[in-house]
């Protein structure tokens, strides 16, 4: 089969899979799918010629490389003019590929469309997930399409990965454990804040590993992006074009949750999660915001609306930030505010600040209000909250001096430590008593 011939032939087959290939999970059982969409097509293909349809479909030239890359975050294909990739480190490259003319280009979307649901792929505008689970949003328009990538991360970032990557200190991440679990008796109600691309979504899914094995998570999000390997009892929701976030918030208080988890708030939905931490559901979410005063004016402002006499029932806002260090791109938390009351306006206690001008960050006050709710929930004196803060801290440190890093190993020893915490800590030879 000549390659017109050929492109011709696989054209046919992409057509007769669209939206047909989201069901699998393993690579045999979409290459059996291919196969058998081959010999509908052409019941006299040859063996050849089907396993070279099986690698051309399996292969998004010219970006595979960069859809397989750990160091690039984002994929943007600019129609057929450019190809431009997110690095981790450099920010925004142009790279020397790029779609050849709008033949490829529609070849390219086709191999995408693959993957929708059968709702979306009648759209013009949708979101896709791989089988790697990196998510594909594609806006087709008469003179083409436009195609941005979000790289999805084989193994999760944990909270040891982010200090060694210098973005807080095991200080900070002894807090983050705190409010995450709260003793089993109250974890703090977060918002993590930053612009896009800050990394507010991985810092969320960081405090995957502290979260205790027995609660139940429901996590909402746009297109699916949060890593829930840990949790047992975990009720994953994503919007469609019929069901919005505010409608999935709303939905989950029935599903009884001891956690809810909004993957970005940005409209109604932050009135549903506030109202479900008022009947006393702890909520995590994410938000676009630079600072946490920017986080308060945004919930009581068009279109989220959020009375201000319930703000104060976030606890915390924690701030990240990408930072240009050089010419290199790292990403900081850069402010951790407690929400500690209300007065002619919502009061904040900054308890972290990163300094642009050493390029450090550090404690500015010790949890106060928070403490106070855990000591007033559970009667532990709050000179002793925040000595087991401390000593969490010191607890991720031995864990990374002893190479103990991901996510599930973390919480591997979490949930040693929930249990008994005296033996969790001898077995890493810490011999602080609890």
């Amino acid at each position: 089969m000549d390659d017109n011939a050929f492109y011709n032939f696989e054209d046919e087959v992409l057509d007769l899979l669209a939206a047909k290939l989201s069901i699998y999970q393993m690579p045999d059982d979409i290459n059996a799918a291919v196969e058998r969409a081959a010999k509908t097509v052409d019941p006299e293909i040859t063996k050849p010629n089907i396993d070279r349809l099986i690698k051309d479909i399996n292969a998004f030239n010219p970006i595979d490389q960069y859809i397989n890359s750990d160091e690039i975050e984002d994929v943007m294909v600019n129609n057929t003019s450019n190809i431009f990739v997110y690095h981790t480190k450099k920010g925004n490259i142009k790279v020397p590929e790029r779609v050849k003319d709008r033949k490829e280009l529609a070849q390219l979307v086709k191999k995408f469309r693959l993957y929708a649901t059968a709702t979306l792929a009648k759209q013009n505008i949708y979101d896709i997930h791989l089988p790697n689970h990196s998510r594909v949003n594609v806006v087709e328009t008469p003179i083409g399409a436009d195609i941005t990538i979000r790289n999805f991360k084989s193994t999760a970032m944990s909270v040891i990965d982010m200090i060694n990557l210098g973005e807080f200190s095991y200080n900070l991440g002894g807090r983050l454990w705190l409010y995450a679990e709260g003793l089993k008796i109250r974890p703090a109600n977060l918002m993590i804040a930053g612009m896009p691309a800050a990394g507010k979504t991985t810092l969320l899914n960081s405090m995957f590993s502290f979260l205790r094995p027995e609660q139940r998570v429901v996590t909402i999000e746009d297109t699916y992006e949060l890593n829930t390997e840990t949790q047992d009892n975990c009720v994953r929701l994503e919007t469609t074009l019929d069901i919005s976030l505010a409608e999935l918030v709303q939905n989950a208080l029935r599903m009884r949750p001891d956690l809810l988890i909004v993957g970005e708030v940005r409209g109604a939905e932050a009135k549903d999660m506030m109202t479900a931490m008022n009947i006393g559901k702890i909520s995590m979410s994410t938000i676009h915001a630079s600072t946490a005063r920017d986080v308060v004016t945004r919930l009581e402002h068009t279109p989220m609306k959020v009375e201000r006499d319930i703000i104060p029932l976030i606890d915390a806002i924690i701030v990240i930030s990408q930072i240009n260090n050089g010419g290199m791109f790292t990403r900081k938390v850069t402010q951790v505010s407690e929400v500690s009351g209300i007065e002619t306006q919502v009061l904040l206690s900054d308890l972290y600040k990163y300094d642009y001008k050493t390029s450090k960050g550090s404690d500015i006050l010790p949890s106060v209000t928070y403490r106070d709710t855990l000591s007033n929930l559970t009667g532990i004196p709050p000179s002793e909250i925040i000595q087991e803060e401390h000593r969490r801290g010191r607890i991720l440190e031995r864990l990374n001096n002893m190479g103990i890093r991901s996510l599930k190993e973390i919480n591997e020893f979490c949930r040693e430590y929930y249990d008994n915490p005296n033996r969790a800590m001898k077995k890493i030879n810490i011999n602080d008593t609890v």
